[in-house]
């Protein structure tokens, strides 16, 4: 697509510095902007537009299979969060307290919730009576704050925007089917409507939340080689059930404890979709999660006729159930084509007075740049289908990126040798014990992204210690 030297040199080169040129996309293409509080962000109109369209889609997914949306207390006091040792310790650095209320000192803390585990468990406790009322099956969309040290927009921020869903069930195999259904959903969701192919698999005991049983994960590979832990899904057993006293009479009119599972995406995915396919020039955004599918660029629009085309094709498209918008503001043609390219808008189609003499539109795609002259009888067509492939064409791209990076290995020296050329993903054959995990970390400086579900056989030995492999992993170096 054309370009505009004043906004593309604007973006520093991803080749120079891949983190900076992530930090000027989010100000550039208008995602974002920086809060008056320090590690809190803003997130402009554009930005917001993104989060709503993977809010509808997962929302609906989410619907399908019968979970309903709650709102929980953004307060938690210290007493409640504390039921539960292994939680409150896990998230004790990152929590923000409130002691005041007013011009009055509070007679106890109230923590600003970091998850809220806690505050559905002190519900359930209420409102749960008999097994017949199994399973509760909710989620609530929110904001979340952790008092993170080093934080990047989307990435990582004191405050987040996610989903965080949470369900209780009769029998410990209804919530384990759960915990891993609502995995393959999020994983589903990458693929379907971000162009984004994960790894599934479960968390080390080391990396796993804190107070499950099992933590599940889906891992994305980013254009610098960096792993991205794009979602999670929770397995806590009746752990929290007894010790938020959650009780149900069952079957058989004994009390019990129901099981229970969490699971959560956040806006960091918009920080995902960024690194997994934007370039120099910008965003480059899959057609789902656009807030523009199709901009509509009058060329030469003082002339007569030129606007009343531009909008009859915009109305056409509109007509297709897609999000488009014709700019017919004075800025230059270039000016244009570069400010849409830095947004990310999947396809451009322009239209002058030479084109209406020809009848026909010229059709651009932001992915490859490639240019079309499609007759105006086929414009819906051609549409439609371009925008299937653009989203192909990323998926593709992506998961040959990521298998062309992951490589096996069967040394430790080997995964650092690897590493210090180029950050990848690294398979491993594992004996399972932490020890070898943390000495991983040390000696090769890459962390366990997830023991996969699709198992590979490497070797029969652990590359660290020597003794026999239980498992393959895939380690890598984390953002």
């Amino acid at each position: 697509m054309a370009k505009n030297k004043k906004q593309v040199t604007a973006i520093t080169s991803m080749s120079e510095d891949f983190a900076q040129w992530y930090t000027d996309i989010c100000l550039k293409a208008e995602l974002v902007d920086y809060a008056s509080v320090k590690g809190f962000m803003i997130m402009r109109p554009y930005g917001y537009a993104i989060w709503e369209n993977m809010v509808d889609i997962m929302d609906a997914e989410f619907k399908k299979t019968g979970h309903q949306n709650v709102a929980m207390p953004v307060l938690i006091p210290e007493s409640l969060l504390k039921k539960e040792g292994e939680l409150v310790n896990g998230f004790a650095p990152e929590v923000a307290w409130v002691t005041m209320g007013g011009d009055s000192k509070l007679e106890e803390r109230l923590c600003v919730r970091p998850t809220s585990e806690t505050m559905f468990c002190d519900h359930w406790a209420h409102v749960l009576h008999s097994w017949r009322e199994l399973p509760m099956k909710y989620n609530q969309w929110c904001s979340v704050v952790r008092w993170e040290k080093t934080t990047r927009p989307f990435l990582r921020s004191r405050e987040f925007w996610w989903q965080e869903g949470h369900t209780i069930h009769e029998t410990a195999e209804e919530a384990q089917a759960e915990t891993e259904q609502q995995l393959w959903c999020y994983a589903n969701f990458c693929k379907d409507a971000l162009a984004m192919p994960v790894i599934p698999g479960r968390k080390t005991d080391k990396e796993k939340f804190a107070g499950a049983e099992a933590t599940y994960t889906i891992e994305a590979m980013m254009k610098d080689g960096k792993a991205l832990q794009s979602a999670t899904s929770h397995y806590f057993g009746d752990k929290f059930s007894r010790a938020y006293d959650v009780t149900f009479t069952g079957r058989d009119n004994t009390l019990q404890y129901p099981f229970q599972t969490s699971w959560g995406s956040t806006t960091r995915l918009i920080g995902a979709v960024i690194m997994t396919h934007g370039d120099d020039n910008g965003l480059v955004l899959p057609p789902a999660i656009a807030p523009i599918q199709v901009i509509v660029i009058p060329v030469a629009q003082h002339k007569e006729g030129v606007l009343d085309a531009a909008y009859g094709l915009e109305s056409r498209i509109k007509a297709l159930g897609l999000r488009v918008k014709t700019d017919d503001s004075d800025q230059s043609n270039g000016w244009k084509y570069a400010e849409y390219e830095m947004k990310g808008v999947p396809l451009r189609v322009e239209i002058g007075p030479k084109d209406m003499e020809k009848g026909q539109c010229v059709i651009a795609r932001r992915d490859t740049g490639e240019k079309y002259f499609v007759p105006l009888a086929e414009l819906e067509e051609k549409v439609q289908s371009l925008l299937v492939e653009i989203h192909d064409n990323l998926y593709e791209s992506a998961k040959k990126r990521l298998e062309e990076n992951t490589f096996a290995f069967d040394s430790v020296e080997a995964v650092k040798a690897a590493m210090e050329e180029h950050t990848c993903f690294a398979k491993t054959m594992w004996c399972g014990d932490e020890a070898c995990e943390v000495a991983m970390k040390e000696r090769a400086g890459v962390s366990s992204r997830c023991i996969p579900f699709e198992q590979e056989h490497l070797g029969d030995v652990c590359p660290i210690c020597g003794k026999p492999a239980k498992k393959m992993v895939i380690w890598g170096v984390a953002y």
